[in-house]
């Protein structure tokens, strides 16, 4: 923290030394132009400090698409971000699962989560599972920077995704917006926001809730949301932004069900017991310091401070949980709790500077972060059925352990302008990360962890190009390092019999895009790439000697092609605006995601135990997503058409089903939605939509574990109908 304050004082100390006249400096306050096209866009070259030129992105602008917001139903809100796949098992909208390019959705963890720019996930290294997402109805847009974000935004094989809340209206002192939905299942969803400017004072604010019975069975949930952004513009040169956000909410899991079940009755559960609730708390500070038009400095800090609480009944799904006889009680149910702190600041600045002839842009910065996990697990609960976290026996928990992660990071990226249509964007990135861990991993006399500490010094490096075949349109290519350090989850044991191998290595490899993009006149948008991704020593378990032992198991390869296409016919036939216009696209993904070499040395033995050339588990080999929006002066109405390919949910490509359900080939799904919005009288509005339109019977992932192992489906047809208004 001292950092900061010193940081705070140079900064403050500069600008009075380098005050200059108030109309030279009025251009400082130019607000930024929002955004009018209804259409996918690309973030400009440089922003917030940082280079986005010759990277494949995608900006998502929520005011301006027709999706289930009251539910964050990611499958509509990602429908034009090619290749992203969604885990659809959540249907309260509480958690975002997606990934792309073969790599695990689970929680989004293989992305670099953020809200406004700072992290929001307990631990960007040690445990990067993304509990919090954002009620859509506050966010203005979401980015989306696949691989090459590694050198700015850590060494994630995934890259970044960052949720951009809406801002303060610059115009007046205080405005007014709310949402009401109801829907299916009970739904009740309810938005309130205020936000105003009075001279150099802004303010946004937020209150959330939603809470529904949910379409399973034993499925209920309620959430609360908090946001509170202020900024005060201390100077023209000078601001400062606090913001808190605070997420508390109980959901009730209805865990796994068998492949005969979900073929009977996917609505169905076996757990009423199952509870979840992760209390999140998300602070930060930003500092923005304009030295010059060339030259300024950014510096975020943040800290999360969270739980992972869940309680219930967690053994194989043919276990049934029913009343025992002898007691006339249910079995006690495992409770576990985790508790998170995560600290961290990040200075970012931006040169513009002339060199033989030509103004390039410089970006750089430096991270600092220290994050600490405290897990407790296998704790003897209570034999009821509400939430309840309370552990009985004189050792509460028959796991606990101690993990903390720090991070040192430089990263610096330049665009150096070759002529006037090329562009070259060289980078690196250079982390230091130290992981502890302590405890035990179970009571009896051999179960003490040995406190371990690991080191290291990450040089990570890449380049990007952007060449304009026109004003419009352009090519792009990068490449970039990817790094993943072994994470708390991979060394600690899921079961008292698992060995964790000693010299597990970290994993690493390569992001490579190579795509065409932009607009052909307008009323054509278009991205079109190609990627190939390289994951060295992947991490899982195989047997040996009778035990299961975790261990890096191989090499993956993900390639393929990433394509998205709109066409929009409002500026091609504008003599016919009064019968109103439609937009089509399609968003396209082909995806071969393999195994390419397979560490286990039994295969000398039983060349049949390899996995070489098998599909990486969880990588549908296609994502397709087809809309057609048809707009009338206020009214919008969209169909959008979701078409995913099988997934296998193990490394050995199991077709057939366990009898506990938890690997096994998954069927691919089509799905169809359907939304309208209309806007009268200026200030209110009024939307609805059918979601799973055609009743399709799919699911998308299976669980070894928590929320309970087995087959996870998901959400039947439903509805929803909303009511809002503006002041």
């Amino acid at each position: 923290m001292k950092i900061i304050f010193i940081l705070i004082i140079c900064i403050t100390t500069i600008n009075n030394l380098c005050s200059q006249t108030k109309d030279s400096l009025r251009d400082l306050f130019l607000k930024e132009i929002p955004i009018t096209d209804d259409k996918l866009d690309i973030i400009p070259d440089v922003k917030d400090n940082v280079i986005y030129a010759g990277k494949k992105n995608e900006v998502i602008l929520l005011t301006k698409i027709n999706a289930d917001l009251s539910i964050n139903n990611a499958r509509q809100i990602f429908a034009k971000v090619p290749g992203i796949h969604v885990w659809e098992n959540d249907g309260s909208g509480i958690q975002t699962g997606i990934a792309s390019r073969g790599l695990s959705p689970n929680r989004s963890w293989e992305f670099n989560v953020r809200q406004n720019g700072y992290d929001i996930s307990p631990d960007i290294f040690g445990y990067p599972e993304s509990y919090y997402t954002p009620p859509t109805e506050a966010v203005e847009k979401i980015e989306v920077i696949r691989g090459a974000a590694s050198l700015q935004y850590g060494p994630q094989f995934g890259g970044l995704l960052n949720y951009e809340i809406k801002k303060p209206n610059a115009q007046k002192p205080l405005t007014f917006q709310t949402q009401q939905t109801v829907g299916s299942y009970g739904l009740f969803n309810s938005f309130n926001a205020i936000s105003g400017t009075v001279k150099k004072f802004s303010y946004y604010g937020f209150v959330h809730h939603r809470n529904a019975d949910g379409w399973r069975n034993n499925s209920r949930y309620s959430i609360f949301t908090g946001h509170l952004s202020l900024n005060y513009q201390l100077t023209y040169k000078f601001s400062i932004t606090a913001e808190y956000t605070k997420i508390n909410y109980e959901s009730q899991q209805s865990g796994g069900l068998t492949d005969a079940n979900f073929k009977t009755n996917h609505q169905t559960s076996t757990r009423e017991r199952n509870w979840f609730s992760a209390p999140w708390n998300v602070a930060s500070v930003i500092l923005k310091y304009k030295v010059s038009n060339s030259f300024n400095l950014q510096l975020k800090s943040f800290a999360t401070i969270a739980e992972r609480n869940s309680v219930g009944y967690l053994k194989s799904i043919n276990f049934k949980d029913s009343i025992n006889p002898s007691t006339l009680q249910y079995s006690p149910r495992q409770v576990d709790r985790d508790y998170y702190e995560n600290y961290g600041s990040e200075l970012r600045t931006m040169l513009k500077y002339n060199l033989f002839g030509k103004k390039h842009t410089f970006t750089g910065g430096v991270r600092v972060q220290s994050a600490h996990t405290n897990r407790n697990q296998l704790g003897v609960g209570s034999t009821g059925q509400d939430f309840d976290l309370s552990v009985i026996g004189s050792q509460a928990y028959g796991r606990s352990l101690n993990y903390t992660t720090t991070n040192y990071a430089l990263f610096a990226e330049n665009i150096f302008y070759v002529g006037n249509k090329l562009k070259i964007i060289p980078g690196f990135r250079l982390d230091y990360i130290e992981n502890t861990i302590k405890g035990y991993i179970n009571t009896t006399s051999t179960g003490e962890v040995n406190p371990e500490k690991r080191t290291r010094h990450i040089f990570l490096y890449g380049i990007g190009g952007e060449y304009a075949i026109t004003n419009k349109t352009n090519m792009y290519a990068n490449y970039s390092l990817a790094y993943r350090p072994v994470t708390f989850s991979e060394l600690t044991p899921s079961a008292t019999t698992e060995i964790i191998d000693p010299n597990l290595k970290d994993a690493n490899g390569f992001n490579a895009d190579f795509g065409y993009r932009g607009k052909i006149k307008q009323f054509i948008t278009f991205d079109i790439s190609v990627f190939y991704l390289l994951y060295n020593n992947r991490i899982g378990s195989i047997t040996q000697n009778g035990n299961l032992f975790r261990t890096n198991i191989g090499t993956s390869v993900s390639k393929g092609i990433e394509s998205y296409i709109e066409f929009s016919a409002k500026d091609l036939f504008k003599e016919n605006s009064k019968l109103g216009y439609i937009t089509i696209f399609t968003s396209n993904s082909f995806i071969n995601a393999i195994y390419t070499k397979w560490n286990n040395p039994s295969i000398s033995s039983d060349p049949s135990k390899s996995i070489e050339n098998k599909r990486v588990e969880n990588a549908p080999n296609y994502i397709h997503r087809f809309g057609v929006t048809y707009t009338n002066k206020k009214l919008s109405i969209t169909c959008q058409y979701n078409a995913v390919g099988d997934v296998f949910t193990d490394a050995a490509n199991t077709e057939i089903a366990n009898a506990t359900a938890t690997i096994g080939k998954l069927a691919g799904y089509n799905v169809m939605d359907i939304s309208l919005a209309y806007q009268f009288l200026d200030m209110y509005n009024f939307k609805a939509g059918i979601n799973n339109l055609t009743d399709e019977k799919y699911a998308t992932r299976r669980s070894g574990g928590y929320p309970g192992p087995g087959i996870l489906p998901g959400n039947a047809r439903t509805y929803f109908i909303s009511f809002g208004a503006a002041f």
